[in-house]
């Protein structure tokens, strides 16, 4: 399907400005990615545990949170009498 978007890379990062910009940024990364691994991998462990209330909020965003679990728990209790 071809919804006719032309996707391109700015002009900017072809540009010499944007060239050395990208090379400083991919410099920059690596010495913080090699000199502070073991600082990453010291706090993982936390931030995994504090993403965990994070992410139960969000995915309970997608269905509307726990509203419809009471609604559907009277109607079967209903059925049943």
């Amino acid at each position: 399907m071809n919804t006719g978007r032309n996707f391109s890379v700015s002009p900017w990062l072809r540009s010499r400005t944007g060239l050395i910009f990208l090379a400083f940024l991919g410099i920059v990364t690596f010495f913080l990615v090699t000199e502070h691994t073991a600082h990453f991998f010291g706090i993982l462990p936390y931030a995994l545990l504090l993403l965990c209330p994070l992410l139960h909020l969000l995915m309970h965003g997608g269905h509307g949170g726990h509203d419809g679990h009471a609604e559907q728990h009277e109607h079967s209790s209903e059925e049943k009498k």
